[in-house]
């Protein structure tokens, strides 16, 4: 089994080697090629997703990503900059559906800005398109505005679109997601306002006929922020855009003490898939040994679950990391009063030697 490794920017090198320590303790036989992206795809060959990168990742039976970006970068052509790396894999390889679990360890209620009570025994998982939307829909760019209360002033305009099958078919994988839990999956939209919304509600409602199992809810996205505030343990699986989702599975992230601790897989329609934490590149912290690596662990853990057929061996990970969290080892960002605050490579060996 081929795993692409793409390390990418600021702290993703860092948490990724911890991931691939894991990986190469649990005995497989898999063929690991590391390859760069974002910023550090630019610097070695002039794009963020260079060809060979490319190349390499439609090759592999999985991808294990870090994070891209930098502010250094921020004054490239939007093109150029790293962040189109993922965009682009995204895109070239039809990765349309992520999923980005919330789980709060008990050990951790207190990391939380909520109080323990309300995330104490927190599990979501909340799928996201990925292909569509306002980061994909065209036309789009920068214009003299041709009409309207300031018409030739300079205007910048995306477009939010949609097709039927793109929502049927990421309906379908929140609904066997629900099917496989408890049955209850709540669509976000903003269907009160947009035309996109009003379709993704309808096909919602139409593919749930296929699936009388699960119990079918809709809520709009600025009560779904706030309800995942007030009573976030009342969600199971919560689907939606690719917009929305990238909000909401952030401020859910936050739920569960630091979004260093969320992975993230993002599938085609095989389960192939590319798998990185929910956070960003966090530059400032890069090369100081202090970047929590759970979340990309954890990340790998997915990566065996649902593209490589490892489900025991995702168990391992995942019990590992539960055990270290028992120990009360904590990176920086889920620090409590009471724990042994390490670094990345020192949690790392925590998990490795709880494996």
């Amino acid at each position: 089994m081929k795993i692409a490794v793409l390390p990418g920017d600021g702290i993703g090198p860092e948490i990724t080697a911890e991931a691939v320590k894991i990986l190469n303790a649990l005995g497989e036989k898999f063929e690991l090629e590391e390859a760069p992206v974002g910023g550090a795809g630019y610097e070695a060959q002039g794009h963020p997703l260079p060809d060979s990168t490319l190349a390499l990742a439609r090759q592999a039976d999985a991808i294990l990503f870090g994070a891209v970006g930098d502010w250094k970068y921020d004054k490239l052509e939007r093109a150029l900059r790293p962040e189109q790396a993922i965009l682009g894999l995204r895109k070239h390889l039809q990765l349309f559906a992520n999923f980005r679990p919330a789980i709060c360890y008990p050990q951790l209620t207190g990391a939380s800005s909520l109080k323990p009570e309300i995330v104490s025994g927190l599990d979501i998982l909340i799928v996201r398109e990925l292909n569509g939307d306002i980061y994909f829909g065209a036309p789009r760019g920068l214009r003299e505005a041709p009409d309207g209360p300031f018409a030739g002033a300079k205007e910048g305009f995306d477009t939010m679109r949609y097709s039927e099958p793109e929502v049927r078919r990421i309906a379908h994988v929140a609904f066997q997601a629900a099917q496989k839990r408890q049955k209850k999956l709540t669509s976000v939209d903003k269907a009160n306002v947009l035309e996109t919304s009003q379709l993704w509600r309808d096909t919602m409602i139409e593919v749930a006929k296929e699936y009388p199992d699960v119990e079918l809810s809709h809520m709009y996205v600025d009560n779904a922020a706030m309800q995942l505030v007030k009573a976030p343990k009342a969600f199971d699986v919560v689907v939606t855009g690719n917009m929305f989702g990238d909000i909401l599975s952030d401020e859910a992230a936050m739920l569960t003490g630091s979004i260093g601790m969320l992975p993230s897989a993002s599938l085609d329609k095989d389960n192939k898939g590319l798998y990185e934490p929910s956070h960003g590149s966090a530059p400032d912290i890069a090369g100081k040994g202090v970047a929590n690596p759970l979340a990309t662990i954890l990340s790998a853990a997915m990566m065996l679950r649902y593209s490589l057929g490892k489900a025991e061996q995702a168990d391992r990970i995942e019990s590992a990391v539960k055990k270290v969290l028992e120990q009360g080892y904590r990176t920086g960002d889920i620090a409590t009063a009471d724990g042994k605050v390490v670094g990345t490579k020192e949690m790392g060996d925590a998990v490795l030697k709880a494996l």
